[in-house]
């Protein structure tokens, strides 16, 4: 993504483009995920930092969505386009992740790109977004793969070209969908409502369970501590995060998209509170449930 980010924003600068194009880094670590973000405008630009309402995402990895780290969805409205690199078709993430705006998959031809191809993902994904701002000329996103990749060679440089010209041309059909959202007004603005988990003595955080052959019929979910509670306010109805990553399955889905926990057998590991996107799943102590739900257990 920090090729990607480096050849979008040179191609938007040689087509007259003020722009700011950097990557950010998480753990220092392989594997970790990182990111990277490019603002283009025709107009100076004033402010710094991290997009935090994008017009376009673009995933390289499809198993990011799930990863809070990541920051995939984050700022994601009604007006942001997602181009995902996946096996998985438009539909399946358009309602895995309740997305409103569109979803564009790569590559086009269904065809999972093979490792010898990762290197390459990059140019991928800057051609593509390149056709769909509707702005950048296949010259300049040309011209823009050439200087980025210089340093690397001849013969890395045509052959990036030629990939990133080949996701241009695959894009065509959607060419000019990003849109520039209007511009957010300081009055408009809502601070953050965090969460705080305040610590806990250790005897509640780290419990010794060592008892084994859990089914059906034995309801583990005396051994909690703390339960997850589910902010009908906050919850987008992306059912596939929590409801794929819970370790037992306590988590189902009604037709509506609405997660149902199971507190018979939800142990309170609080997975499903560490990966929701919007923070919808808060973890509250057990001992704060009205006495009557506990009786009625």
């Amino acid at each position: 993504m920090k090729t990607a980010s480096r050849v979008l924003g040179t191609a938007f600068f040689s087509c007259g483009f003020e722009v700011q194009d950097a990557p950010r880094y998480g753990a220092e670590r392989r594997g970790a995920p990182t990111f990277a973000y490019v603002r283009a405008s025709q107009k100076p630009i004033q402010e710094r930092g991290v997009i935090r309402n994008p017009d376009l995402v673009i995933v390289g990895d499809d198993t990011l969505p799930a990863v809070p780290a990541a920051g995939v969805m984050h700022g994601v409205g009604a007006q942001t386009v997602m181009l995902i690199h996946s096996r998985d078709d438009a539909d399946s993430w358009r309602h895995r992740l309740n997305l409103a705006g569109p979803v564009i998959v790569l590559p086009t031809n269904g065809d999972v790109a093979a490792d010898t191809d990762l290197p390459f993902v990059g140019c991928v994904s800057a051609g593509a977004a390149a056709r769909l701002t509707g702005v950048i000329s296949r010259e300049a996103l040309m011209a823009a793969v050439a200087k980025e990749l210089e340093p690397l060679g001849d013969r890395a440089v045509r052959e990036n070209e030629r990939r990133a010209l080949a996701a241009y041309e695959d894009m065509e059909a959607h060419e000019g969908v990003v849109r520039e959202a209007r511009d957010i007004r300081a009055e408009e603005y809502e601070a953050p409502d965090w969460i705080h988990l305040a610590p806990e003595e250790a005897k509640i955080s780290a419990p010794a369970i060592h008892a084994a052959a859990t089914s059906e019929h034995v309801e583990t979910g005396a051994w909690r501590t703390a339960r997850p509670v589910v902010d009908e306010a906050r919850c987008n109805r992306c059912w596939w995060i929590c409801s794929t990553y819970c370790p037992e399955s306590a988590i189902a889905v009604s037709p509506e998209g609405r997660p149902e926990i199971d507190y018979d057998h939800c142990k309170g590991c609080m997975i499903c509170v560490a990966i929701c996107p919007s923070h919808a799943i808060a973890a509250v102590p057990e001992e704060a449930t009205p006495r009557e739900e506990l009786e009625s257990r």
